[in-house]
């Protein structure tokens, strides 16, 4: 058909969309169809070309009843509208085409290697403005990942096993396992930050092409909004797109926030899963205790694995404090690490300040460090009032007392010290904390709840009934009382 035909007819087609939009959406006009090109037209069908994947989602999903009735009017009750999605990196001549209410087809294009970046004056290494004119500046993005936080300096332990094996598993194979999205979530300072970059390391360091992007929330945010004010929303959607690993760290700040920011990010989101790039997120908390999410987005969240990350055990404390002391060239007794691991229960975060604290503290009194200098610190670093007493700790007070190595509860011995120092350290764990009797049993020697009401129950007619008993449950009661 001539050229003047298609262009007749999709010119028709725009002054009624104009006019059904009305002047108050005008600039919505002017973003989402003046950008649109008529290609061709056979019989009823007629072929258009759009920007990018995300042009076309957002007017199919916007726009799609609207189009649908212009077409029809135009070219009768039978009329098909297709798409051709032709973005900067598509290989030419073959172009990605769909229809209405049709999927769309996954690119197996790879992203640029390189992406329009604007560097930052002062040479930080903030996000880059990817709003730049193509082939005016071009290098490579920079993953903006911390350099210090690896998988090897990553501690394992209970608390984060399952998480640190998916996050490994991931750098090998991104994108084509079913962990994606990985969202890793905990409580604040427990390693969410450490090993989502670990992870983007590890994708860098397996397959340097790989395009790796670490961004905050707020960096996203900010962005976005960026983008609205100068008009440029459709290229920093169009940037991200090109991501092969994309790390959003703290979602949780986008609760209650803009609904066009969620709204971007969900578009990001589905074009990044459709053509096989990683998606790593981080929130403190776990996705069906997330508030202020747009349910959409919610249910995105919930497609891959959520992996916790919780509050490390004595164990994994004391491999912590020997690694950061290792990395500082420093060395301290095994008692003052048990000290510390003890006492500083709450996350990771403060247990390393407690440490850099105590070692300050040696370098600038010129003071070794010490058990009492230990002890003396650690008062003043964690109001005792406020100290949490947990099981680990009951043990070490309970075996210190009784002359034994705290991990013989862990032994499935029937010596008499054994079973009595376990029995004390359920009783007190029963009294003290708020942990069930599945979470006490399973701590000391993977024992079930009935076993420890029954160490319950001993304890306390011993004490009622034997002095030597009795006096040794007071004197541990007033230890514990001093914490």
């Amino acid at each position: 058909m001539a050229e003047e035909d298609y262009k007749r007819v999709w010119a028709e087609c725009l002054e009624v969309i104009k006019d059904t939009l009305g002047p108050e959406n005008r600039k919505a006009y002017e973003t989402w169809f003046t950008p649109i090109v008529p290609l061709q037209l056979e019989g009823a069908t007629l072929l258009v070309q759009v920007p990018s994947q995300f042009f076309y989602e957002w007017i199919e999903e916007h726009y799609i009843d609207l189009l649908r009735r212009v077409i029809r009017m135009h070219l009768g009750p039978n009329a098909m509208l297709k798409y051709s999605i032709v973005m900067d990196q598509t290989i030419p001549g073959d172009p990605l085409v769909t229809t209405l209410a049709s999927q769309p087809r996954r690119s197996t294009r790879n992203p640029l290697s390189d992406l329009p970046v604007n560097l930052n004056k002062d040479g930080s290494r903030e996000l880059p403005n990817p709003f730049v004119v193509p082939g005016i500046q071009k290098s490579r993005v920079p993953s903006q990942l911390n350099a210090n936080y690896t998988l090897e300096n990553f501690v394992e332990g209970d608390c984060n096993r399952l998480a640190r094996s998916v996050g490994y598993a991931l750098a090998e194979k991104p994108g084509t396992t079913s962990f994606n999205p990985l969202l890793l979530y905990g409580g604040v300072g427990l390693g969410k930050t450490h090993l989502a970059n670990a992870i983007g390391l590890k994708t860098k360091e397996l397959d340097p092409d790989k395009t790796v992007l670490y961004v905050t929330s707020e960096q996203f945010l900010a962005q976005y909004a960026q983008a609205g004010r100068d008009g440029t929303t459709g290229e920093f959607i169009h940037f991200y797109e090109l991501i092969d690993v994309l790390i959003i760290d703290d979602i949780q700040f986008w609760s209650n926030r803009g609904h066009g920011t969620q709204e971007a990010f969900f578009h990001i989101f589905n074009h990044l899963h459709r053509r096989g790039s990683q998606i790593i997120i981080t929130s403190d908390k776990a996705p069906g205790e997330l508030q202020g999410l747009e349910p959409r987005l919610l249910s995105r969240l919930k497609w891959g694995l959520a992996a916790d990350l919780q509050t490390p055990d004595v164990d994994t404390r004391k491999r912590i404090l020997r690694q950061k002391l290792q990395e500082a060239g420093a060395e301290m007794s095994d008692d003052v690490v048990e000290y510390i691991a003890y006492n500083i229960n709450t996350n990771v975060r403060e247990l390393e300040g407690a440490l850099i604290s105590l070692m300050a503290q040696s370098s600038f009194n010129r003071k070794e460090i010490t058990l009492d200098l230990t002890k003396q610190m650690i008062d003043k670093y964690v109001q005792s009032s406020s100290r949490e007493v947990t099981i680990d700790y009951i043990q070490k007070v309970v075996c210190d007392y009784l002359e034994l190595p705290v991990d013989c509860i862990q032994q499935p011995s029937r010596k008499r010290e054994i079973v009595q120092a376990r029995q004390l350290s359920m009783y007190f764990a029963k009294r003290i904390t708020k942990s069930s009797l599945a979470v006490i049993g399973a701590q000391c020697g993977n024992k079930d709840h009935a076993t420890v009401l029954h160490a319950c129950k001993q304890i306390e007619n011993l004490r009622q009934t034997d002095r030597y008993m009795r006096s040794m449950v007071e004197e541990l009661e007033k230890k514990f009382s001093e914490q």
